[in-house]
């Protein structure tokens, strides 16, 4: 619809009503296209959202469990200090349905080795579950975060 500076059309006809309607189906077409495909930009981004949460939980309890690991870092929560459990505590308030995590002692070359020794690596593995929000993603189901990190283990644990 092109119009002069008056205001009168330039081609001398007014668009008909049935051009008009036809904008509408138009616009609807690609409004919904178009919010759907933001919906999925803003779950996706939820999605890493949490996924960088998870491997910072991962990183700070391994932090953790290198400095303060308690009797036996590797049993879960039994053996663990008071700042490890407080850090899990405060991590699965942050993140919603985080597991507790599974953490190993290993050796530089990957093996494990018979106990927590002073030059071993502290391994922590956690998950949690994400639930996309949106339609097209929610077909996809729930999806596993996962997040893993290594800290040499500043503090033997004592001996029993």
């Amino acid at each position: 619809m092109t119009c002069d500076p008056a205001g009168r059309h330039v081609l001398g006809m007014k668009p008909s009503r049935r051009s008009a309607g036809q904008a509408l189906v138009e616009f609807s077409l690609a409004i919904t296209i178009f919010l759907v495909l933001m919906m999925g930009v803003v779950d996706f981004g939820s999605a890493v959202y949490s996924y960088n949460g998870v491997s910072e939980a991962a990183r700070e309890i391994a932090r953790v469990a290198s400095v303060h690991p308690g009797t036996d870092p590797t049993a879960v929560t039994t053996g663990w200090s008071t700042p490890m459990k407080n850090v899990l505590a405060t991590q699965q308030a942050l993140i919603p349905g985080l597991a507790n995590p599974t953490i190993t002692c290993v050796k530089v070359d990957g093996m494990t080795p018979a106990s927590c020794a002073s030059g071993s690596y502290v391994k922590v593995t956690i998950t949690a579950p994400y639930t996309p929000h949106t339609p097209l993603l929610g077909l996809t189901g729930t999806w596993t975060m996962q997040g893993t990190s290594s800290v040499l283990l500043q503090v033997p644990p004592p001996t029993q």
